[in-house]
């Protein structure tokens, strides 16, 4: 399998899920979750599948600052509607790490480790969205804001050919590579795109 080898480079969000131990999933229910595993359940990598990624750690590591994130145990929050913009590709990627998920989520095993209800979407946050640890409601509100790693100038002519069925393989080939270098930029330059509101 062949992949822009800057995935490799980003570092894995760290986690315990009680419901992995209980079902002896992972020893002591503890794994982790890396870029490239969000991006083979997203089907590609993109400036919004990264965002949501370094959403997710950067709120993860703010609410568990001494120990691995509990997974599970937090609820996520949009101002978007789920129907909006790239609204759904956050959730499906946030929910990939966090296991949060608005209806479609795990049920419960005795009453414990339900994963449903644990997203909302048009809430009334002013950022990105807003994490809040269940055990004791300590919030932290993350803002993601790529527009200061531009994409490269001749992106755009590139995908005008593409739309028109006039890009040559080679153009195709070249659209990919600007593509995965912007999402490579926004990584290196993370602390420019992600803001913490506590």
């Amino acid at each position: 399998m062949h992949y822009p080898q800057f995935y490799d480079t980003v570092e894995s969000i760290r986690l315990v899920d009680p419901l992995a131990k209980v079902l002896a999933t992972f020893e002591n229910g503890e794994y982790e979750i890396s870029y490239i595993e969000v991006v083979k359940a997203a089907g590609h990598s993109c400036p919004t599948v990264a965002g949501a990624y370094l959403m997710a750690d950067a709120a993860l590591k703010v609410l568990y600052p001494e120990q691995r994130a509990v997974r599970g145990m937090v609820r996520v929050e949009f101002k978007e509607d789920l129907q909006d913009g790239v609204a759904g590709v956050i959730g499906n990627v946030i929910t990939h790490i966090t296991g949060a998920t608005d209806k479609s989520g795990f049920k419960g095993l005795g009453g414990q480790f339900a994963r449903h209800s644990l997203m909302d979407f048009n809430a009334d946050i002013n950022s990105s969205a807003r994490f809040t640890r269940l055990d004791n409601s300590k919030s932290v509100d993350i803002i993601y804001d790529p527009s200061s790693v531009l994409p490269d100038p001749n992106m755009g002519q590139l995908m005008q050919k593409m739309q028109k069925a006039l890009a040559t393989p080679e153009d195709i080939k070249l659209f990919g590579e600007l593509w995965q270098d912007r999402v490579k930029r926004i990584f290196q330059k993370s602390e420019s795109v992600i803001r913490i509101v506590e």
